[in-house]
């Protein structure tokens, strides 16, 4: 994983986890992978995992099992709730890269209307 300098690298370990969830190759009630192994896996220390895993414990997306490791959520609420902030994100990440091209919010509408119309042909 390349991680970005402008956001620190434990809130971009959430996003990557956030985002196995939303792709389903993690499902609810599924157990992680260990801190260390994700440490290694994203080339990070595991302290740095261990603050994301337990950002995202405070935030009900995932929860621990003591001397089994964490887990995702069942709760199908909070699971919305992370998809639907993710897709938040990805939004306000595009409509700042589309403002600083100089294209106006007003025209955004259009624009992503037509793209969606061209793109459900092919």
């Amino acid at each position: 994983m390349k991680f970005k300098d402008n956001l620190p690298i434990y809130l971009q370990i959430e996003d990557y986890i956030y985002l196995q969830i939303a792709q389903g190759k993690l499902q609810a009630g599924e157990k992680l992978p260990s801190v260390r192994a994700l440490a290694l896996e994203l080339t990070v220390n595991a302290n740095t995992v261990q603050r994301a895993l337990r950002e995202m414990t405070a935030k009900g997306y995932i929860f621990t099992k003591r001397g089994e490791g964490n887990f995702v959520t069942t709760d199908e609420g909070r699971l919305e709730e992370m998809k639907s902030n993710l897709l938040k994100q990805e939004l306000a990440a595009f409509v700042s890269r589309m403002e600083k091209l100089g294209v106006e919010r007003e025209s955004l509408t259009g624009l992503l209307a037509s793209y969606l119309d061209d793109t459900r042909e092919e």
